[in-house]
């Protein structure tokens, strides 16, 4: 008898090899990042599909057990995050706080701002407000922690306080710390967003589909995070498994951009998939002017060289100027950037021309008629300009259908 209860202290009611001990956990650890992704940030904050109750109070209560977040405070958090994003009131940009701060201080970055009554009866509307919210998830919030610990000695013993600490740590390290802090600092964009996002790795599986950030915000509402071929999102395939089994219904994904060959010359429909579409057609642009403007950029700076005015900024910096949002831009980038597209005309029209395709979508005022006169004269200008690159986009563009 007392080696039973010998044995049961030291191993837990399952005794595992070392490797079982890791499989757990990283079973453990990717439900919870499965919660946090698909019931807090797909179907709570952005709506983007809704889920069977069953599998929603599943959920929520796993995410007691190992977070203690309480729901409205999350959702509140993160729609503010997206309504003021990079700016002071953005509660965890790494551009305005600093990356060091978000990467190693983002848990505490949310909790202050959980205090915030106005940002929760702001942003925190439409958030489960049921008995069991009210009288045990958001009222003893962290008692779930202390009761998962309980669990973990149980079943596995000391190993299990082991687990149960990664378990703590998960949250806190990936999102509040990588996807706060790495995802709008460091990566690859497929949209020129006004935000500073990023995608952090072309494959979303240890956070859920959450690396994928530029995607989301591109398009917040969006179930699905993916964009292009060689990106999976593992979120949006537990979502697709729900739903074959009736458990989630998917309200909106990003919509698709499609072509109209045959069209000769810009029209109503064109002008709604620019709008659309406007950060991906900020980014085809780019990328279609990207060699136009290396060129241009090493002939001038050729010629400045010869004149004994080599003092342009580099290419790496104009070109990043010259197709940013200029909102985004210091006065000192702004200063750099007039100078150096002053003695180019090729340049000058590059930028010229990029700022005035996005006031087509800035322009609320103006009708849909006054607007789609403006994108068929940016189109003309742009196909007589003279500059191949800019003809050839201005091609694709009108074909937007």
């Amino acid at each position: 008898m007392s080696y039973d209860i010998v044995s049961l202290l030291s191993n837990g009611l399952v005794p595992l090899p070392w490797w079982g001990y890791v499989v757990v956990t990283l079973v453990f650890t990717h439900v919870t990042i499965a919660s946090v992704t698909i019931f807090l940030h797909r179907c709570q904050a952005h709506r983007g599909l809704e889920l069977h109750p069953s599998v929603s109070h599943f959920f929520r209560f796993w995410l007691w057990l190992t977070t203690g977040m309480v729901t409205k405070e999350w959702v509140a958090i993160h729609r503010k995050h997206h309504a003021k994003v990079e700016t002071v009131d953005d509660p965890h940009s790494p551009q305005t706080r600093g990356i060091r701060t978000v990467l190693l201080q983002g848990a505490e970055l949310y909790r202050v701002e959980s205090r915030v009554g106005a940002t929760l009866d702001k942003y925190g509307h439409g958030t489960p407000d049921d008995w069991l919210e009210r009288n045990l998830y958001a009222r003893f919030s962290w008692q779930g922690v202390g009761l998962m610990l309980a669990v973990n000695l149980m079943l596995f013993g000391p190993i299990g306080a082991t687990i149960w600490a990664i378990q703590m740590m998960w949250i806190p390290i990936t999102a509040a710390g990588i996807i706060n802090g790495i995802g709008h600092y460091w990566g690859y964009r497929n949209f020129a967003c006004t935000d500073a996002s990023r995608n952090i790795v072309p494959w979303g599986i240890l956070i859920g589909g959450e690396e994928l950030h530029n995607n989301h915000h591109a398009y917040g509402t969006s179930a699905k995070l993916s964009s292009q071929w060689y990106e999976f999102d593992i979120g949006w395939l537990y979502i697709r498994i729900l739903e074959k089994l009736n458990l989630a219904e998917v309200r909106k994904v990003a919509p698709q951009l499609k072509f109209d060959r045959s069209k000769a010359v810009p029209d109503l429909a064109t002008l709604q998939a620019v709008i659309t579409h406007r950060y991906a057609v900020v980014t085809s642009y780019a990328r279609s002017l990207k060699a136009a403007c290396a060129a241009e950029f090493a002939s001038l700076r050729e010629r400045t060289h010869r004149d004994h005015h080599d003092d342009l900024p580099s290419l790496r910096n104009v070109k990043r100027w010259l197709l940013a949002d200029p909102s985004t831009l210091s006065e000192t980038e702004r200063q750099q950037l007039a100078a150096a597209i002053a003695h180019s005309k090729v340049l000058n029209q590059v930028y010229s021309m990029r700022i005035e395709l996005a006031a087509l979508w800035e322009r609320s005022t103006e009708s849909s008629e006054q607007l789609l006169a403006r994108l068929q004269d940016w189109c003309h200008r742009a196909e007589q300009s003279g500059i191949a690159p800019l003809a050839q986009f201005s091609f694709k563009l009108r074909r937007y259908a």
